[in-house]
């Protein structure tokens, strides 16, 4: 039997001699032909106000968290810490975007996301301080641990998001990505899979422009990281990460359309990396000020104060409120992560193996009798 005699129960594809059916067409799958926006534009009139104060407040907050974030860094109470300043709007709105039964996947830099779902701060940074290997319950949160290898999480929100979809469970997945966890191929099985899958996720890719040092133009050749999308059988969208109102429609309409069965998305939001890559990285070494400078007029708080403002919608009070708000959250930062931690170190072979293998039961057998011996010397 040849190749072109095996038949699937579906079309034969297009290319082949015989086929019954065309290939799809691209068309509808190619992405927005210009980036979303909605801030400076005509639809920013028909956006809910209510909605517009509630982005305008969590961006505010959320730049603080960012702020006190980066500040305890420097005051050795974080181990590291890969600040999302600048990127407050994809943040923010990926958390709003998700119901209750649905599932965030997290990087490493989208401790702001996971804390608007509703984790709290102590503890969506505790990995960042080196203290366990997560610091929430991902159950009860639907939020998986921060991810830090590149769009590893990716492929596990495709399983999870089609595990729920056999159960009957209306859940949508969303995973969060660098423009640099393009460049891995977990991204592109993750999407491949989700693709023939049908599977209900939607893949949200923050290009800030570098994968660390890297910058967009030495990763991919691609019009968009959007058109990606194309080549799986997905509709990419592409939108403007710093305007709050449009990603939330964006993200919106594609987690609807994913749970309605329309399948994945893959979403790129144009936005920018104010701060370095972390503590550890000199952003000077590969960009110049005056592209900082530019994206700093184009901040996600900014745009939202300028547009809000014009339809009236911004008042003393409102930026009273968010600032109050916001000095409230970094106040308790600063009052929990001042306060040392009661660690077991025995936890660390916690969670590592449903049935620990031998190395690790000989590591945690040598790691407590160091401990017993230290308790002795101490007692």
């Amino acid at each position: 039997m040849t190749v072109l005699d095996h038949r699937h129960t579906a079309a034969v594809p297009g290319w082949l001699p015989g086929a019954t059916a065309p290939r799809t067409d691209p068309e509808p799958l190619l992405p927005d032909a210009a980036p979303v926006r909605v801030l400076g534009t005509p639809a920013l009139e028909k956006t809910d106000p209510a909605l517009l104060r509630e982005l305008y407040r969590r961006l505010v907050v959320g730049r603080r968290y960012n702020q006190q974030a980066t500040t305890l860094t420097k005051q050795g109470r974080l181990a590291v810490y890969p600040a999302s300043t600048g990127q407050e709007a994809c943040q923010i709105t990926a958390a709003l975007a998700l119901q209750q039964q649905d599932w965030l996947f997290p990087s490493y830099r989208d401790t702001l996301a996971v804390v608007s779902r509703g984790v709290d701060p102590l503890e969506a940074l505790t990995l960042l301080r080196g203290n366990a290997h997560t610091g929430y319950d991902p159950k009860a949160s639907r939020t998986a641990p921060l991810c830090t290898p590149l769009a590893t999480q990716a492929p596990h929100a495709v399983g999870l998001a089609h595990a729920a979809r056999l159960a009957g469970d209306p859940t949508v997945a969303l995973a969060m990505l660098g423009d640099g966890g393009t460049s891995e191929g977990d991204f592109h099985e993750a999407l491949n899979f989700a693709a023939v899958l049908h599977a209900p996720v939607v893949f949200l890719v923050q290009n800030n422009g570098y994968a660390i040092s890297v910058p967009l133009t030495q990763q991919s050749a691609a019009p968009t990281l959007a058109h990606k999308a194309v080549g799986y059988g997905m509709p990419g969208r592409l939108v403007d990460g710093n305007d709050a109102p449009a990603m939330h429609a964006v993200l919106t309409e594609a987690v609807e359309r994913a749970r309605s069965g329309g399948g994945p998305t893959l979403i790129e939001a144009l936005t920018y990396r104010v701060e370095a890559h972390t503590n550890a990285d000199d952003a000077t070494r590969y960009r110049h000020e005056e592209e900082v400078a530019a994206w700093r007029e184009h901040d996600p708080i900014l745009l939202m104060e300028r547009g809000m403002r014009e339809l009236g919608l911004l008042d003393d009070q409102l930026v009273q409120d968010a600032a109050d708000e916001a000095e409230a959250l970094a106040a308790r930062m600063r009052a929990e992560f001042h306060a040392d931690p009661e660690l077991d170190p025995m936890s660390l072979f916690a969670h590592v193996y449903a049935e620990p293998t031998q190395q690790l039961r000989e590591q945690a057998a040598q790691l407590a009798a160091e401990l017993a011996a230290e308790a002795e010397v101490h007692h």
